[in-house]
């Protein structure tokens, strides 16, 4: 699960698996989001090995993003939702598809999709809100 989530906040005694292997079957369905977070080496030995490893060790290989004292775990995701919920949400869904999308494209593809992202979003009825919010000073309304 955790592979697949856009940000993760680990409690630091968190201990993480892809133990899959332990019960006869391969982490067939998560491995195309772990292995592009993880990367392929980390991912081989991993899946192969089923060994449970540390929020530490999570953190250092990129599959978390985060590591939290336990206590503060509920602070460190209500200050993470907090963030998220500042933003647009049409931008949101651009930059999780820009994120996915991006790495695919040659150089010339990035230019033109990147800008046409752009010159979307900023005629938009969000992308003129947050602009106008930024010029007042003031916080954006979303509409959702």
């Amino acid at each position: 699960m955790t592979a697949v989530c856009d940000i993760v906040i680990a409690a630091e005694g968190a201990r993480f698996a892809f133990s899959e292997v332990k019960l006869g079957i391969a982490p067939a369905v998560i491995s195309p989001f772990a292995i592009r977070k993880i990367g392929e080496n980390m991912a081989r030995v991993l899946f192969v090995t089923g060994e449970r490893f540390s929020a530490a060790r999570a953190h250092e290989i990129g599959l978390v993003h985060s590591v939290v004292p336990t206590a503060n775990l509920d602070d460190a995701v209500n200050r993470a939702a907090n963030e998220l919920v500042s933003g647009a949400p049409q931008a949101i869904r651009a930059c999780k598809a820009l994120a996915l999308e991006i790495g695919q494209m040659n150089k010339e593809d990035v230019r033109l999709h990147t800008a046409q992202t752009i010159a979307r979003l900023r005629v938009s009825p969000e992308g003129q809100e947050g602009l106008r919010a930024f010029l007042e000073k003031r916080s954006p309304q979303w509409l959702v």
